[in-house]
């Protein structure tokens, strides 16, 4: 009984472990099938786990990157693609597929390619927003429409004062000044500030929106041009010996002696370089931050009277007496380009704000488009006597005056426009200047009796970005708009035809431009040496005391020069040179004699 009771219990252990076995099974296979890990029992599997939720929250990360780049990247509505089309600078076509840059793949280091290639969709991705963010402008961009039998250069100012709004026609007006005329003007980048500065010493700025006068001065000199530096606080002024900078207040800061009888005044913005030409004809690059003359050319075409900065690449173009422009920057010694314009002096020049086209005048009574891209003329617009000042519209449009008459064209550079847009008569007096306000539909002029204002519609931009040119900005957004333009100068060496030159690389390797200009070192000097460069070195050093002007010139003269006598003397020399070099050697005598036999066979084996 006892035997019994034992194996029967013996039984039930038996049972309650294999219980206990399918149990546990059961439950291993159940945790391995749910969602939550088996805690780890050691260090050594706990490792493996944790590296691989790192690597799958890296690939996840990555992952997303990858898609939401793809989704930025994508395909894109095409009137989006044409707006940010002129944000787009540089670099491949903006058509807002994700594709490699040629420019990165040439690139060795993968590293550096991935960064070209990162940078470029960033620019992209700019261009698209900026484009996508042209649906907050609220204002929009309007002009004259004419119905039926009417003209638009018929309107004159009194009609459009009629049919605008007070704001806007206050905005024409006149300024009766008389005795210090005729007047040049200058509006600051906002287009909030006017600087005016009479022929007879008399200099003002005033806040022309609101009429409020800023500064008002006569220097007793003549006053030949003015212009705005970097914000409304300095500005510089053409005087008769010398140009002079002043502040706010009419307080003469600096007077620059570099420059000597300028005519022409202009700023470079982004370099903070005061550029001017005048009766001695130099073109002087200084420095208003630290007070460097940068460079001071001499372009030798005599007194220059005509000075503008196209705003797309710093370059200046200056208009000279025998109807040439030339084009120049800080650093380089020579002009970057000479453009032969008109048959006579050139009167005035201006230059839209893409770098694109720049409109001329000459004394022969012409108005001249020119394509600055192939330097070559577009179009020509005649006038009845020559115009003495040009201005082009952040909107295209070309205003010119002669006389006491104003005309503006309307898309009048890309193509030839028929038709005036709108003209004006300004009746005794004689226009000197005439300039666009930046982002208003105002055109200034100055004339013998003083300044006027025009409210030409259509001719500024509607929109203005706050952080490139705030007609409305307050001191303290003045004085840190001016320390961040401080610290983003430029440097007169960036100055060039093609800004956008910077910062590309150059595949070729070391061996390859070496090769390249040794071949072109070669090539010189041989054209050099056929042309008879190089003939004087060369008789120099054998022709002692021959060496005067007199035979030098009559050496080059004859270099090129070949007569009969000559001819002759020539092939006589190369006669004689050819019967040598075919004479047979002469045997020495002691080869001679009874053995000479033996040295006839030695020589013969030589040969």
């Amino acid at each position: 009984m006892f035997a019994a009771a034992k194996e029967a219990q013996s039984h039930d252990i038996e049972h309650k472990h294999t219980s206990d076995n399918g149990n546990r099974d059961q439950a291993d296979a159940s945790n391995n099938d749910s969602d939550v890990e088996r805690a780890p029992r050691s260090l050594r599997e706990a490792r493996p786990s944790t590296e691989k939720t790192k690597k799958g929250k890296k690939a996840n990360k990555r992952k997303e990157a990858d898609t939401k780049e793809t989704n930025d990247l994508g395909e894109y509505d095409p009137a989006i693609l044409k707006q940010a089309q002129k944000y787009h600078r540089g670099g491949q076509p903006l058509d807002g597929k994700k594709k490699k840059d040629k420019k990165a793949a040439e690139v060795r280091s993968k590293k550096h390619a991935a960064e070209m290639g990162h940078q470029q969709r960033r620019h992209q991705e700019a261009a698209i927003a900026a484009a996508r963010s042209e649906m907050l402008l609220t204002e929009e961009a309007g002009f004259l429409e004419a119905e039926g039998m009417e003209r638009t250069y018929k309107f004159t100012q009194k009609q459009i004062a009629d049919n605008i709004d007070i704001s806007s026609s206050s905005k024409i007006f006149d300024l009766k000044l008389e005795e210090f005329g005729p007047y040049t003007m200058d509006y600051s980048s906002n287009g909030r500030h006017l600087l005016v500065g009479g022929r007879r010493g008399h200099l003002a700025t005033m806040d022309w929106r609101n009429g409020r006068l800023g500064c008002e001065l006569h220097v007793r000199e003549t006053v030949r041009d003015v212009t705005w530096l970097h914000n409304q606080s300095l500005f510089a002024v053409a005087q008769k010996k010398h140009a002079y900078i002043y502040d706010h207040t009419g307080a003469e800061v600096h007077c620059l002696k570099s420059h000597v009888e300028p005519t022409a005044l202009g700023f470079l913005p982004f370099h903070f370089l005061l550029v001017s030409t005048g009766m001695t004809g130099r073109v002087v690059f200084q420095d208003v931050t630290e007070g460097s003359v940068v460079g001071d050319h001499r372009p030798g075409y005599g007194p220059s009277y005509q000075l503008r900065v196209n705003p797309y690449n710093a370059v200046v173009h200056v208009g000279h007496g025998n109807g040439t422009v030339t084009l120049w920057s800080p650093k380089q010694g020579q002009p970057l380009a000479r453009m032969l314009c008109h048959k006579g002096p050139v009167q005035s020049m201006a230059i839209d704000r893409s770098g694109t086209y720049m409109a001329t005048s000459g004394l022969d009574g012409r108005v001249k488009v020119w394509d600055i891209r192939k330097f070559e003329p577009l179009h020509e617009y005649q006038t009845k006597r020559p115009a003495q000042s040009l201005d082009i519209s952040q909107r295209g449009l070309l205003a010119a005056c002669w006389g006491p008459h104003i005309s503006v064209w309307k898309d009048a550079l890309a193509t030839r426009a028929e038709k005036p847009y709108m003209t004006q008569l300004m009746p005794s007096t004689t226009l000197n200047t005439v300039r666009f306000v930046p982002y208003d539909d105002v055109l200034g002029c100055g004339h013998s009796q003083g300044i006027s204002s025009l409210v030409i519609p259509g001719a500024g931009e509607p929109n203005f970005d706050a952080y490139v040119a705030n007609p409305y900005q307050t001191t303290k957004q003045r004085q840190e708009s001016e320390v961040k333009s401080l610290l983003d100068k430029l440097a007169p060496e960036t100055v060039s035809l093609d800004p956008n030159f910077i910062g590309r690389l150059d595949p070729r390797s070391r061996e390859q431009i070496a090769h390249e200009a040794a071949t072109d070192a070669r090539s010189g000097y041989e054209q050099g040496k056929q042309s008879g460069k190089y003939l004087d070195s060369a008789v120099r050093n054998k022709m002692k005391g021959r060496n005067s002007t007199a035979k030098r010139y009559q050496r080059k003269r004859q270099a090129n020069v070949t007569d009969l006598k000559s001819l002759q003397e020539m092939e006589q020399t190369e006669r004689e040179k050819r019967i040598e070099r075919n004479r047979p050697d002469a045997v020495p005598q002691a080869e001679k004699g009874a053995l000479g036999m033996f040295y006839t066979d030695k020589r013969n084996q030589q040969n």
